[in-house]
């Protein structure tokens, strides 16, 4: 795949840890954007075909429900972990793929 030039205008402080990074790692700048512009891409692409994930019978027919469950559960008692510490990020959005977005109903 061939690489392409284009032009973007760039916040001075991300500039900054870009140039950073790429003294630090000793590659250049335009290595760092790149890979940069590829994470965001793939965190955009909508894919044609599903995700072919491996299964297995378990031979329990509640087993997925119970996962779900103990998983939604563990969430919400960190989210409230957190919040009793005093930490109020938000649990929602950047970063949150699917599931209840890190809020409970």
């Amino acid at each position: 795949m061939g690489l392409k030039r284009t032009t973007v205008y760039v916040e001075e402080q991300d500039l900054a840890v870009i140039k950073e990074a790429a003294a630090r790692r000793g590659v250049p700048e335009a290595e760092i954007i790149r890979r940069g512009i590829h994470l965001a891409a793939m965190g955009e692409r909508r894919w044609e075909e599903p995700l072919d994930m491996p299964t297995f019978d378990s031979g329990d027919p509640t087993l997925a429900n119970r996962v779900r469950e103990i998983l939604y559960d563990d969430s919400r008692a960190s989210e409230e972990s957190h919040e009793a510490d005093g930490d109020h990020k938000t649990h929602g959005g950047h970063g949150q793929r699917g599931g209840h977005g890190g809020h409970a109903a």
